[in-house]
């Protein structure tokens, strides 16, 4: 009897385990074999032998350390950021009564937007005309600063407007997962640490955060993915010529050497690809080791 129901359960799962296999699986070993393939012709899908130049070539590469560079800043001040003020909102959400699911819808709108609509909104707002100076410098020259190209100009400025904007993007959908978190912790809890007249602040670090780790540490995960697939951000703001801005990023470079006008070469994406899935997995291992001290489940 036990056999036929472990039979059965398999069953249930192999749609999902032949999708996965095929699409995820695959493609993931193919890309492996290919970053080993020297002098790979595309046209007539030939090569010289396997080593690791595609990877020395790579890394060599300035175009993909300046792309290296711009993802990890990204990733390093997006995801914290991002994380810490979906929070904060996320409390101030769940305090307040009235109007309380306008708030949330309005906050969500982000989500579902279309990222280079929101790209173009935020060019706008940052890109300095010879008719405007844009919005944000308006308020700048306002306050007796000076105007700054943060579209065209200084690399700070374009790398300024890149967090912002990702940490936009991402914010809804962080203070949905947040709100719902809150919403799941045990008021019994409160009442007792009320009762004990502890203070506020106690609370949160002691009552709240610990139960809503699980929800922190799974957007911090999933941040950190998704920073370093960040690809479309930076096309939405800066065009599509993204290593002349000097704001490509890993997978933006994958893409260029595989497809654009000097591409062709996937070998050679094939070891960016692979050193971006290193770093990934590294990045996601450390935080699964940190999560077991810090995550309460």
């Amino acid at each position: 009897m036990m056999e036929k129901r472990d039979l059965k359960g398999w069953l249930y799962l192999l749609p999902a385990m032949l999708f996965l296999g095929v699409f995820m699986v695959y493609p993931l070993v193919d890309v492996f074999i290919y970053s080993f393939e020297e002098e790979f012709n595309f046209a007539s899908q030939s090569f010289k032998g396997y080593g690791l130049n595609n990877y020395s070539f790579v890394l060599r590469d300035p175009f993909f350390m300046q792309a290296v560079k711009n993802t990890f800043i990204l990733v390093i001040i997006t995801v914290p950021l991002s994380t810490a003020i979906a929070l904060l909102i996320s409390l101030g959400l769940s305090s307040i009564k009235p109007l309380k699911r306008l708030f949330q819808t309005l906050y969500f709108l982000p989500y579902v937007t279309n990222t280079l609509a929101v790209g173009l909104v935020f060019m706008i707002l940052f890109k300095k005309t010879p008719v405007s100076d844009g919005l944000v410098n308006v308020l700048i020259k306002w306050f007796g600063g000076e105007a700054v190209d943060f579209i065209d100009g200084p690399y700070w400025a374009k790398m300024l407007v890149m967090c912002v904007y990702t940490i936009w993007v991402v914010m809804p959908f962080k203070i949905l997962i947040l709100t719902s978190a809150l919403a799941s912790v045990n008021e019994d809890y409160y009442k007792a640490a009320k009762m004990d007249g502890t203070s506020k602040l106690r609370t949160f670090r002691k009552i709240t955060l610990p139960m809503i780790s699980p929800m922190i540490f799974y957007l911090v995960i999933t941040g950190f993915i998704g920073a370093f697939k960040a690809y479309s951000d930076a096309v939405a703001l800066f065009g599509t010529n993204l290593n002349a801005a000097e704001m490509n990023t890993i997978v933006g470079y994958v893409y260029d050497v595989l497809y654009t006008d000097g591409g062709g070469y996937p070998s050679y994406a094939s070891a960016a690809a692979i050193i971006l899935f290193v770093i990934v997995l590294t990045i996601t291992v450390i935080n699964l080791l940190v999560s077991r001290k810090h995550v309460h489940y």
